[in-house]
């Protein structure tokens, strides 16, 4: 499979993704758990190159390998906080939103809140965004992983 475009960035987008990012990490969500959300919403959507480089800056944050791989499977394995948990919960919904799916429910929401105050709550959900965002961005031009922008 080869990539559709050579490069699908416009600078006033970059410039503005940028921005978002910068209000993503002042939101004062540990990086670990955000490259999780980032990592989860990537692995639900099939994004190869969000996946690779997710895996990479996570590791850069000092995320274990052991981690790592039982993102996929977080809610049968002993290794994630009750709020990174929450998190990944959070993300899940939010990106899952296809026809009939109950997206974001109260239940989620609430165990987030219990977690993360509304700035911390409002990094996370610009973060599955953008990822989402991103992901979609990917799969349409067939970005390949390995691929550094």
């Amino acid at each position: 499979m080869e990539a559709r475009m050579k490069s699908p960035a416009n600078p006033d987008v970059i410039t503005a993704v940028q921005h978002l990012y910068k209000a993503i990490h002042a939101g004062g969500v540990d990086p670990r758990a955000l490259e999780l959300v980032h990592l989860r919403a990537s692995q639900i959507n099939g994004c190869s190159p969000c996946v690779f480089a997710g895996v990479a800056s996570a590791k850069k944050h000092g995320e274990t390998d052991e981690r790592l791989h039982s993102v996929v499977a977080w809610r049968e394995t002993p290794f994630f906080t009750e709020a990174e948990r929450a998190a990944l919960a959070l993300t899940e919904a939010a990106t899952r939103i296809q026809d009939g799916a109950p997206g974001v429910t109260d239940e989620i929401w609430e165990a987030a809140a219990a977690h993360f105050d509304d700035g911390q709550l409002s990094a996370i959900i610009l973060n599955v965004a953008m990822t989402n965002f991103f992901n979609r961005i990917n799969r349409a031009v067939r970005e390949q992983a390995g691929t550094t922008w």
